[in-house]
């Protein structure tokens, strides 16, 4: 009894588009950013943040794990981290003005000035819409997507056979 084994891999198409790939990229350059202006506005004004420090550490280490995680082609956590960015956007709208607020003579400031932290939660509200977006765009793109890849031949998501091109050139040109 002879038995053939044929080598199957799998192939994700729109993985390979460009488009896709700077997605992933976008995505994963504005959660770093949202996790670094989230991390120095916390330090910044650390005494000040009245017990929602816990809730801001939370955010930057959601957002690393995000960013690995999207780094590795894993579109499940998109939409999360735009619910994510919608509610924190909330929170940073109604902060934004609190903190210029505190740039009058007789306040304590804290450890960065006021007005410096007002402008860095402006820049992290834009951050957080431009994260909302980018995060959609690349759900969109349909990373999971996969073809089946047998010796010759792929098989799509609806089944169908079709022979793949070989050729000798790096980069598909025959």
């Amino acid at each position: 009894m002879e038995e053939t084994t044929s080598e199957v891999t799998l192939r994700y198409p729109n993985r390979e588009k460009a488009e896709s790939k700077a997605s992933k990229f976008a995505i994963v350059i504005v959660l770093l950013i949202s996790a670094a202006l989230i991390a120095i506005i916390t330090a910044g004004g650390w005494a000040k943040l009245e017990g929602a420090q816990i809730v801001s550490v939370f955010y930057v280490v959601v957002y690393l794990v995000m960013a690995y995680y999207v780094s590795r082609w894993n579109r499940g956590v998109l939409p999360l981290a735009a619910a994510l960015a919608v509610i924190f956007t909330t929170f940073a709208v109604v902060a934004a003005p609190a903190w210029f607020a505190r740039d009058k003579a007789g306040l304590v400031d804290p450890a960065l000035p006021p007005s410096v932290l007002g402008m860095l939660t402006i820049a992290l509200i834009v951050v957080q819409l431009l994260l909302i977006f980018v995060s959609m765009r690349g759900f969109a793109q349909q990373w999971q997507v996969e073809i089946e890849v047998h010796d010759g031949y792929e098989i799509d998501s609806t089944g169908k056979r079709t022979e793949t091109e070989k050729s000798s050139v790096a980069g598909g040109w025959a």
